[in-house]
């Protein structure tokens, strides 16, 4: 089970995606987004098959949590698929599940490359994003200026 600090900044990246255009915080294709900019980004750094491992651990770490993910597969290129009968229409992984899937990938790189260079792909990602309460390892704040 991940922290609830890293829970939060799930939902935090949630608010932020879903402040660019302007949905639901938790709806799934917010989380869909979220997932691929995540994906993108990290395939740059570990490739497609060391995002694939992440995923896929993430994602049966999740399952534990959130049975409504059994259905959900990580395929070839590290993307999410949900069989269509086990979506709810187009939303992927939508509500609580969805922020554990995030919330368990996130944890897993603080574990591999730790909490500074996560923050730094996340700050990547969201370059207007400030991101306060990502603590780097030696106990500092890691903050972006405005």
């Amino acid at each position: 089970m991940v922290s609830q600090q890293t829970r939060d900044l799930a939902r935090r990246l949630l608010a932020e995606e879903a402040a660019l255009d302007g949905t639901s915080l938790t709806a799934g294709s917010t989380v869909s987004r979220v997932y691929e900019k995540l994906r993108r980004n990290l395939c740059a750094l570990a490739g497609v098959a060391g995002f694939r491992s992440l995923a896929s651990r993430a994602l049966t770490l999740a399952k534990a949590e959130a049975p409504s993910l059994n259905a959900t597969q990580v395929t070839e290129d590290g993307s999410l698929q949900v069989p269509s009968e086990a979506s709810d229409g187009d939303e992927l992984t939508a509500g609580e599940s969805g922020i554990i899937l995030l919330a368990q990938l996130i944890g897993l790189l603080h574990a591999f490359i730790g909490k500074t260079l996560t923050s730094r792909l996340l700050q990547d990602a969201w370059p207007n994003a400030v991101f306060e309460d990502c603590n780097s390892e030696d106990g500092e704040k890691h903050e972006r200026a405005r």
